[in-house]
């Protein structure tokens, strides 16, 4: 699992795709973050709470091709007919693209240095935010590695992986419209809705236990369908 993991971080970073990353990802808080130092304050709680929308389009390019280019390539055979388990060798590619998302956000840990300078302490509520982001991070994550074992196409992936962040982001938008137990469903799943709970400052062991779990669920699944198409496939 870790040489997995080890050989994938090294991929990324041997390609432009990490550092492009990284530099969208700054300039995104550099752009939100501005404001608040003209004005005088630093409220990066704000920030963090703007920019987690921008995931949507970060992730799915992150974790596109973490599969589906090993199904393009062929290597998926050499994998699936290695000494490691399935299961750890998923887990192995989850954890390499969490990696690089903790590397991205780390970059940023520098703007609560400024926040500290504002305000002269860190606050429970941008602790919060940060665990909250994280989580979020890792959920985001596991979808995008779920996605990238559908298929060989790292657009594609980006594109399936895309549209279902973004229909869990805006979900609680129209729980209440469509109602009944799909709207409950809708409510349920609505990471906008848990993860705003992080940014006032609430550590609940219910939305921390959402993400978790959800993360696992989709390891789990991406798991299956790799299991699936290597019993077709004979």
């Amino acid at each position: 699992m870790s040489a997995v993991a080890r050989k994938e971080i090294a991929g990324y970073f041997k390609s432009p795709i990490a550092y492009v990353l990284i530099g969208v990802y700054i300039l995104i808080i550099s752009i939100f973050f501005h404001p608040a130092l003209n004005a005088g304050y630093g409220d990066f709680v704000e920030v963090l709470d703007d920019v987690g929308v921008f995931l949507i389009f970060i992730i799915p390019i992150l974790t596109m091709r973490i599969l589906a280019e090993d199904k393009k390539n062929g290597t998926e055979v050499l994998l699936l007919t290695s000494p490691t388990s399935l299961p750890r060798i998923v887990i192995g590619k989850f954890l390499a693209t969490f990696t690089v998302f903790l590397v991205i956000v780390g970059i940023s840990f520098i703007y609560p240095i400024v926040v500290v300078l504002f305000e002269g302490a860190i606050t429970t509520q941008l602790v919060g935010a940060y665990i909250g982001f994280i989580l979020l991070g890792a959920a985001f994550c596991s979808i995008g590695v779920f996605c990238s074992s559908l298929t060989e196409n790292q657009i594609i992936s980006a594109i399936i992986s895309l549209v279902i962040l973004f229909g869990m982001w805006i979900a609680d938008q129209f729980a209440a419209t469509v109602g009944g137990l799909a709207g409950a469903i809708m409510e349920w799943i609505s990471v906008l809705t848990r993860y705003g709970v992080f940014t006032k400052g609430l550590l609940t062991m219910e939305n921390i236990i959402f993400f978790v779990s959800f993360t696992a669920m989709m390891l789990y699944m991406t798991v299956r369908v790799i299991e699936r198409r290597r019993w077709v496939q004979g």
